[in-house]
């Protein structure tokens, strides 16, 4: 399993299990998370899945596709350094740990 960490704007830190092969998106959502909305299950077509990976795993994480970062100009929270939609992030044992921020809003 891969420990993975959501820190609200708020502070609050959610810790969840995850599993290798599933995004972090499909994680947060089967867990009941929040802070992930996820409003078009993972097709890359919404960024309410927006967050923002902390190092060292953001530097660790392939580089994002041309879509997605498309999709990154239409996040609620403008985009910023780390920013990446939890859709497109595929757990790996590396990234056991994982630890991001979440936006003040994905609306």
């Amino acid at each position: 399993m891969i420990t993975i960490h959501l820190v609200a704007a708020d502070g609050t830190t959610t810790t969840l299990e995850g599993k290798p092969g599933f995004s972090l998106m499909e994680t947060a959502v089967h867990a009941n998370a929040p802070g992930i909305e996820a409003d078009c299950g993972g097709l890359l077509t919404c960024a309410t899945c927006h967050v923002i990976v902390r190092e060292p795993f953001a530097s660790q994480l392939p580089k994002a596709a041309d879509d997605e970062i498309a999709m990154l100009d239409f996040t609620a929270t403008p985009a910023r350094p780390g920013s990446r939609l939890s859709c497109q992030i595929h757990l790996t044992e590396a990234l056991d740990g994982l630890t991001v921020d979440l936006p003040a809003s994905q609306h």
